[in-house]
């Protein structure tokens, strides 16, 4: 047999190494396999690496605490993984019925749900204690969508109006809790969908005058601390070792950093106790300080990549619902990142949403890899279907 034989015969056998080009798409065909887009799971697991990175720093070098962080993250890949081989068709077919059931456990917790920290939010089912709003983001687009399929889009006003109070009911109650930064979460992620649908530009500049309109209102309604949040963010050095001390401290680590930063490991706010809340809701003052502005651009940068890649998939999606879900769920994504960089930074009010992937927690960790995990069945289902 001739080398040119050995090289170029097609029932030859190949006793070369394959080319890199062609591990790349045995690859990226297994993970289609498994449901999973390849590039969106690398930004995916590139946030989560950093996450951890910076939570080691943020927490004082607390390697126990870094190691429960890296388990959440496990088990909210794990359910990403799950929720992946989900067929659409049946996430169409349960969506009413998860709303039924969110509806009902969000009235559980407001009669018998536990207390934590002056907010009634977590329901214990034996050794189980989860926030049934987290659920609400979620299923709150995707009731909006199935809502809007058989409908002639763009939508008419009364078809509107219904879409807003399906997300309105579940929004009073989280609110109820109180829990009004997951309230406004699960507003947008409806809203979202009401866009998408194609929502006129008249009727939503309507919408922003009535909401204009009923901002006193919704002062009057407010609790205490929340209207105590708001005027701190207005003038946070009225109360400079209490209610402003956050963000006053906040402001001083981003400012701090510069272009280059202080180095991983040495940010003089974090490390010596001055910043609050350094591993959760202000974990980006403490990336800001020790990475400075390249860094933030850095972050910037694959945090975009998430989204444009969720956005491209979305588009490439068949089917109406698929469509209308998945461009709530990557929006819903923005506004975690936008609030909470917004609220650190001091040009928005604390309400207390989480970093994505970076913050320490583990209910918005399952919910957001959760999402992202349909809207990954959306698009492989629909491949596979079309190969």
């Amino acid at each position: 047999m001739s080398i040119a034989a050995c090289l170029h015969g097609e029932n030859e056998l190949n006793i070369f190494p394959s080319s890199p080009e062609h591990t790349r798409n045995r690859f990226a065909h297994r993970s289609q396999r498994l449901h999973l887009d390849l590039p969106l799971l690398l930004g995916l697991l590139l946030l989560s690496i950093i996450g951890l990175l910076v939570l080691y720093s943020a927490s004082g070098q607390d390697l126990q605490l870094v190691v429960r962080q890296a388990v959440r993250l496990g088990m909210a890949f794990g359910v990403m993984l799950v929720v992946a081989q989900i067929t659409p068709h049946l996430f169409f077919y349960w969506t009413p019925w998860l709303y039924a059931l969110g509806i009902l456990l969000l009235l559980a917790v407001l009669v018998a749900g536990e207390m934590s920290g002056g907010a009634q939010r977590w329901l214990q089912l034996g050794v189980v204690r989860f926030q049934p709003s987290e659920m609400l983001k979620i299923i709150v687009p995707m009731m909006i969508a199935y809502f809007f399929v058989d409908k002639e889009l763009p939508p008419k006003v009364i078809h509107v109006i219904g879409a807003m109070l399906l997300a309105l009911v579940p929004a009073i109650l989280v609110a109820w809790e109180p829990d009004l930064g997951t309230a406004l979460l699960i507003l947008c992620a409806g809203g979202f969908v009401i866009f998408f649908a194609g929502i006129g530009w008249r009727f939503l500049l309507s919408l922003g005058v009535l909401a204009t309109a009923c901002a006193p209102l919704l002062w009057f309604l407010m609790h205490d601390y929340q209207r105590q949040r708001v005027l701190t963010f207005f003038n946070p050095e009225q109360d400079p070792l209490g209610a402003g001390y956050h963000i006053i401290q906040s402001k001083i680590a981003i400012g701090s950093g510069g272009l280059f930063g202080k180095g991983w490991l040495n940010g003089t706010q974090s490390q010596l106790d001055f910043l609050p809340e350094r591993s959760t809701d202000f974990v980006f003052a403490v990336v800001s300080e020790e990475f400075g502005l390249l860094g933030i651009i850095a972050l910037f940068a694959v945090y975009l990549f998430v989204i444009f890649r969720g956005l491209y998939l979305t588009l490439n999606t068949q089917e109406l619902f698929g469509r209308l879900l998945g461009g709530g769920l990557v929006m819903t994504f923005f506004v975690y990142v936008f609030v909470n960089i917004g609220m650190v930074s001091g040009l928005l009010p604390v309400v207390g949403v989480p970093l994505p992937l970076l913050s320490y927690g583990g209910s918005s960790l399952v919910t957001l890899l959760a999402a992202f995990g349909i809207l990954m069945s959306m698009n492989t289902h629909r491949r596979l279907l079309s190969d």
